[in-house]
């Protein structure tokens, strides 16, 4: 009797070596959804988020696009890196998650079905300076779906005498990251060589220029756009070349900032407009800040819509505008930031001693740090490129990410898709590796 039971011992012993061993394997395939075939050959990097963005393996797809790694360490957050034809794709990797799909796109000089969503323009005036935003989502409907890359791959025009402070780009479900615009050949007109890959990518363009209290600003648009939208405060004034081309609308998370917007433009078209006066843009009220999501809100605003029940919307029309909230307030935070740089830049010099020098460098950090915390899909990279810059940039971006996947297990918890043990496991390895990251950043 003592050989049956020996046996089955070891059978469980065997069993459970194999599973632990298949929990400490991602696998995956590539694949090229502009053709639905294999991606083989492709490059695949795998990333460990729990410590930054370390690099943990590469390897390349194989005849059938699949790949596979080896996982050695902390079980955090990974991510998953495609490389196809010079672009690259990422897919995560949560705790727990033994397989992942990534699909990549072939990629052209140019593709047809390139358009913007919304193009906004926000500005605020103070002491001789206009500060500006342009936020542009732009939406690649190619069919077969195939990524534009080329190096004026996307084009705008800026006001005469803007000064460039900052970029940003956000790639379709990604997170914001640095990027470039570079002058071309006719004057105020600029590129960003970022790939525009199949979905939507968003652009942000900070910028100031002088301002004498009054200025005319001709948009000059390239694509055709959905809404184009100028956000001002309230106490400066609008004036539109064609009046009849704009709609004053009003939005009642963006406060008494000024909103006017002109729909279904045309590239080419005159959006010519006239500002005068100061002021600064009035921050937003932020529904996630006071523990609501921004559905929850929209669903308690029309949660009764009957005549006379309470607050409620009194017809179950959408908002013409909803899609654009977060785009409009990312760029509200850009627009903070660049007044906080400004005004620090404007301080009068100390001359003196060494213990002067770190005072005025403190606000614009922590102004900085401040901005990332409130607006999550922005990593701020204003000032040099220094080592501790970029170890902050990565921090953050592993902060992003974390909070993402928080975000996306408790959608999947509330839709059943995971049960409570996987539930339970993966949000403790979540939140172990966010505790860490915001001590590391700390």
């Amino acid at each position: 009797m003592e050989k049956p039971a020996q046996s089955v011992f070891l059978a469980a012993i065997l069993s459970l070596t194999l599973a632990t061993a298949a929990a400490q394997t991602l696998t995956g395939t590539v694949t090229n959804a502009t053709t639905n075939k294999p991606a083989a050959g492709d490059e695949v990097i795998l990333i460990n988020l729990t410590n930054g963005m370390d690099v943990a393996g590469s390897t390349k797809a194989d005849a059938s696009g699949k790949f596979s790694f080896s996982l050695t360490g902390p079980g955090g957050p990974r991510l998953i890196r495609a490389v196809h034809q010079g672009v690259t794709y990422h897919k995560m990797a949560p705790p727990g998650v033994s397989s992942v799909d990534v699909n990549v796109y072939d990629v052209v000089t140019k593709v047809t079905g390139l358009s913007v969503t919304v193009d906004v323009l926000r500005f605020q005036a103070e002491n001789g300076t206009l500060q500006g935003v342009r936020t542009f989502a732009v939406n690649n409907s190619s069919s077969p779906a195939k990524t534009q890359m080329n190096d004026h791959n996307f084009e705008f025009f800026l006001p005469a005498d803007a000064k460039i402070e900052e970029v940003q780009a956000r790639a379709p479900n990604g997170q914001s990251i640095a990027s470039q615009a570079s002058p071309q050949a006719e004057k105020n007109r600029y590129a960003i060589p970022f790939p525009l890959r199949p979905g939507e990518t968003q652009f942000q363009v900070a910028f100031t220029l002088p301002y004498s209290g009054k200025i005319t600003i001709d948009p000059k648009p390239l694509y055709p756009s959905e809404h184009f939208v100028v956000v001002l405060p309230k106490t400066m004034q609008f004036s539109a070349a064609n009046p009849t081309g704009f709609e004053s609308v009003k939005d009642p998370t963006q406060g008494d900032n000024l909103m006017e917007v002109a729909r279904q433009t045309k590239p080419g078209q005159s959006l010519s407009f006239t500002m005068q006066g100061n002021g600064t843009i009035i921050e937003p009220p932020d529904t996630a800040a006071s523990g609501g999501s921004q559905d929850e809100a929209q669903s308690t605003r029309t949660s009764d819509n009957r005549p006379g029940g309470g607050l409620g919307a009194p017809i179950d029309a959408p908002d013409a505008l909803q899609k654009y909230r977060w785009p409009i307030l990312f760029g509200f935070a850009v627009l903070l930031a660049i007044g906080g740089w400004v005004v620090t830049k404007r301080q009068p010099a100390m001359a003196g001693s060494a213990t002067v020098a770190p005072t005025r460098v403190a606000p614009s950090t922590e102004h900085v740090a401040s901005t990332r915390a409130s607006m999550p899909a922005m990593t701020m990279t204003m000032g040099s490129a220094t080592s501790s810059t970029a170890s902050g940039a990565r921090s953050s971006m592993l902060l992003e990410a974390l909070k993402e996947e928080l975000f996306q297990l408790e959608i999947e918890k509330k839709q059943g898709k995971v049960t409570s043990e996987e539930y339970e496991k993966a949000r403790a390895a979540l939140d172990q590796t966010l505790e860490r990251a915001l001590k590391r950043q700390g």
